[in-house]
């Protein structure tokens, strides 16, 4: 399954995860999102190949759901978000 779908099920199962999840989302998303299409408020490219590159040494890699589950949750106990 792709990681959105892990990640959508298991937030459906744990509401507060759900939260974490959604928080997350929204502080990775683009500048000025509403001003380029698509007009969704989604991640930079170039960005997320920073931060996949930065943490897993691979541009391309995509993170297990656990690592992002944990990074949420850090983010909400550790930051307050």
């Amino acid at each position: 399954m792709s990681l959105t779908a892990v990640l959508f099920w298991r937030g459906l199962l744990n509401p507060r995860l759900a939260g974490d999840l959604l928080r997350t989302a929204w502080a990775f998303r683009r500048r000025r999102w509403w001003a380029q299409p698509p007009f969704l408020p989604l991640p930079d490219r170039a960005y997320l190949r920073w931060r996949m590159y930065t943490a897993y040494a691979d541009e391309a890699a995509v993170p297990p759901a656990d690592d992002v589950v944990r990074f949420a949750r850090w983010r909400r106990e550790t930051l307050g978000l």
